[in-house]
């Protein structure tokens, strides 16, 4: 069994997310009855998308690595807790022991709660169990129990699935993304913060009337408020920020209007490679629909991806690219914090894009909710650092050089894990039943009263919605 899992995961990592993904999604088409010829074509043309996806992701990731590189070196801070990005952790995640099991146990537990019709998401993104197996493995290192670990994963790929239904329809609604749900715990986690931190904003006077969104200001200032220009302008001053002592008046020009070029080509070209997608999920989703329309009447199925789709939007990159010159200032005044970001500033689009929704893309309400939850997130990764440390020692991680320990923004930032790791660590697998109950509870509560948790969400169709605030439809 083992030598099957563990060939299953080398094919995992082998093909990647651009190929597994067109198969995965092929496979899934022609199980739903769609014809042969549409469903090679859906997949190819999702493959091709993420693809496209990737190569303008690496582009902004490279920019802004660079930019906030420069701005670290500005400051001069010094941390013992090294942030050695995403890459790594899915390489410790999937080299665990729990990444063995994480792809089986997790389709098992979405196919059970499909059948069960506790879920209407059908996670095809399968590269990104990842997140569940990082979970678990944190947990292996703090109980030195592979049980645990495994439980713990099929539990956080339960609740991806949770987070992915109740987000769904505001996700669909205001990023137009039809028939498609996000079981990404890394960017749902910030969905309740969201919730809460717009409860607080609301009932602060003045502070509520504050609107600046991406649609506001393109009708105030016309061009200079379109899209590719707030990401030249972004660009620019974040260039500025990082490289006006990088030499020259020539070096420090161009670096500052490459910086500024590539993000606003970011901002022009990853809306459209997220169009291609969509035009890829069509002939799946219709096929879904007809699938469980003969078998279950009107019930819907989602299909669950990245959050990669949702990071083209205006709203989610320009409060993103806010929130990196914070985040660096955070980890200089924070105090007690040990912890210097280096590799994972750039996936800050992926932890505020869920967040959204809940505040109909006001920027100013995004950036507020982006800080506060950074914030906690550096004093999770100060506690989970030796876990992390140990996970990746453990999964033969080679450390970075004068890194006493090491973390990342993903999943190291992540309340959930703390909260995870924290019960699982201090009552065993009473910890693991308190998890299972609050999940459970969660899944009945959105059952009971989905209207509710959806309004809370960011979607509800009868109602107006402005500066973030909710107003009912006369």
């Amino acid at each position: 069994m083992d030598a099957f899992l563990q060939g299953l995961k080398a094919v995992v990592d082998s093909l990647g997310a651009t190929v597994l993904l067109p198969i995965v999604i092929f496979v899934i088409g022609l199980v739903l009855g769609a014809k042969p010829g549409r469903a090679f074509r859906a997949g190819v043309t999702i493959g091709v998308a993420f693809i496209g996806i990737n190569l303008v992701l690496g582009l902004m990731f490279t920019s802004l690595a660079d930019v906030a590189q420069a701005i670290v070196k500005n400051t001069g801070i010094q941390r013992d807790i090294v942030d050695v990005g995403w890459p790594s952790a899915a390489a410790i995640a999937f080299g665990s022991s729990v990444g063995l099991w994480v792809i089986p146990v997790a389709i098992i537990v979405n196919v059970a709660l499909l059948l069960t019709g506790l879920t209407r998401t059908l996670n095809v993104d399968v590269w990104n169990f990842w997140h569940f197996a990082f979970i678990g493995s944190l947990v292996v290192a703090a109980t030195n129990s592979l049980t645990y670990g495994i439980v713990t994963a099929a539990l956080m790929a339960a609740l991806a699935l949770l987070f992915a239904d109740w987000s769904a329809k505001a996700v669909q609604k205001f990023y137009g993304v039809p028939g498609v749900s996000v079981p990404h715990l890394a960017s749902a986690q910030i969905m309740p913060i969201a919730i809460a931190i717009n409860w607080v904003i609301e009932r602060i006077p003045g502070i509520n009337k504050i609107e600046i969104s991406t649609d506001t200001i393109q009708r105030r200032f016309g061009v200079l408020g379109e899209p590719v220009v707030l990401g030249l302008v972004i660009g620019l001053v974040l260039g500025l920020i990082g490289y006006y002592n990088a030499g020259g008046i020539e070096v420090v020009v161009t670096k500052v209007l490459q910086t500024g070029m590539n993000l606003a080509a970011v901002m022009l070209i990853l809306p459209r490679m997220v169009k291609i997608l969509m035009e890829g999920l069509i002939p799946v989703s219709e096929a879904a629909r007809d699938f469980v329309k003969r078998r279950a009447g009107d019930r819907e199925i989602l299909v669950g991806l990245d959050s990669a789709i949702l990071i083209g939007h205006p709203a989610a990159i320009s409060s993103a690219l806010i929130l990196v010159p914070i985040a660096i200032l955070l980890s200089v005044v924070l105090p007690g914090n040990r912890v210097i970001l280096f590799a994972d500033l750039a996936v800050i689009p992926f932890l505020v894009a869920m967040a959204a929704p809940v505040l109909n893309g006001n920027v100013f309400r995004m950036v507020i909710v982006g800080a506060v939850t950074l914030a906690v997130g550096f004093y999770v990764a100060n506690a989970l650092a030796p876990l992390f440390t140990s996970a990746a020692v453990g999964a033969g991680f080679k450390l970075p050089a004068n890194a006493v320990q090491i973390t990342s923004v993903v999943d190291g930032f992540l309340w959930i894990s703390y909260v995870v790791v924290q019960l699982v660590q201090g009552l065993g697998i009473a910890g693991l039943g308190v998890i299972l109950v609050l999940i459970a509870a969660a899944f009945w509560g959105f059952r009971r009263n989905t209207r509710a948790w959806e309004h809370a969400a960011g979607a509800e169709p009868e109602a107006t919605v402005t500066g973030g605030r909710t107003v009912p439809a006369e």
